[in-house]
């Protein structure tokens, strides 16, 4: 839209418009593209919570043909053209939103922004007290450092453990990755919260629309649904 504006095919009133950041009241001045009229989005912002199964792709479409987020929703909330936010790689399960809000999908994403991602899952072996601490300080990844992060035991005996993992930035495998550092398989990862939504009760392949109370408590959004 940048390029459209600066090669002055973009009109406000019948006059090109070059300049970037140009203001206009959409109730009264009309904008054109290439001479046909653009008309403001007025479709419905749709919220939706997936309990993502193991062997499900976290994409709106799978060139090979393999099960997608989009194939669990029933029909009425498939048509919202909804998209997933971020990944969940596909031998992970849990928690995904599904929203057409482009901004909550920048917010949610963007490392500057700090939300919180919640997992369980379950490791090879016992990690000691220095892995524990390793992985909440930071490990050294291919892709650079990871963030200072929460990690907890809280299950599980000498052959395996129940961990907790609370992270503020979402990288190809990650958890996976930090394990692996720390000589820990993950045989299990299941993600049960982003930002404030939390899985809950959902089963795995259900979907729900979020609540008024949850949409509200989204970054950026007053209690209306709309922007704040």
């Amino acid at each position: 839209m940048e390029a459209a504006v600066a090669a002055g095919r973009v009109s406000v009133n019948g006059k090109p418009v070059t300049v970037q950041g140009t203001r206009i009241d959409p109730a009264v001045d009309s904008v054109t593209l290439d001479g046909r009229p653009v008309e403001p989005r007025r479709g419905k912002l749709e919220y939706i919570a997936v309990n993502k199964p193991r062997g499900v792709m976290t994409t709106a479409r799978d060139e090979r043909g393999r099960k997608t987020v989009l194939d669990l929703l029933p029909t009425e909330l498939r048509e919202s053209r909804v998209y997933p936010v971020g990944r969940l790689d596909r031998h992970s399960e849990g928690l995904v939103l599904l929203t057409n809000d482009g901004e909550l999908t920048h917010r949610l994403l963007h490392p500057s922004f700090e939300h919180e991602r919640e997992y369980v899952l379950e490791v090879t072996g016992r990690p000691s007290e220095r892995a524990i601490a390793r992985l909440r300080s930071g490990i050294e990844l291919q892709d650079g450092p990871t963030n200072p992060a929460r990690f907890d035991i809280i299950g599980g005996g000498p052959d395996g453990a129940r961990v907790r993992a609370i992270l503020k930035e979402g990288r190809n495998r990650q958890l996976r990755r930090m394990f692996a550092a720390v000589g820990h398989s993950v045989i299990r990862l299941k993600r049960v919260r982003i930002g404030p939504i939390q899985l809950g009760s959902l089963k795995p392949g259900e979907s729900r629309r979020l609540t008024a109370a949850e949409i509200a408590a989204l970054p950026d959004l007053d209690r209306s649904g709309g922007r704040g």
